[in-house]
């Protein structure tokens, strides 16, 4: 991080909420805009009327969100790593990156 530190204000679910971070303002208040989206998103389906309750549950949902990502980045770096695997075997022996066995 850069070890600046930023004071962003935030609204979620009506309520004001002073952040303080290394995080640049834009991020903060895109995660903000994230997880008020999710409480409303909670409070909305008519389930839920206590905020506390909502906000728990918005962020069990976006921690399946994140939960899923990892599941897919770990998915691609397999994928690439194969695909490396199998781009290597059609270079010629000295550009394959191989150390000489001898």
């Amino acid at each position: 991080m850069s070890g600046q530190r930023h004071v962003t204000k935030v609204r979620i679910h009506g309520e004001e909420y002073t952040i303080r971070s290394e995080v640049p303002p834009e991020r903060t208040r895109a995660a903000a805009a994230h997880v008020d989206e999710a409480i409303r998103t909670v409070m909305a389906s008519g389930a839920v009327i206590e905020t506390h309750k909502a906000a728990i549950l918005a962020a069990m949902s976006i921690a399946d969100e994140l939960f899923a990502m990892r599941g897919e980045r770990s998915e691609l770096a397999g994928d690439m790593a194969a695909l490396s695997s199998e781009l290597r075997r059609w270079l010629p022996p000295g550009k394959r990156g191989e150390t000489p066995t001898g």
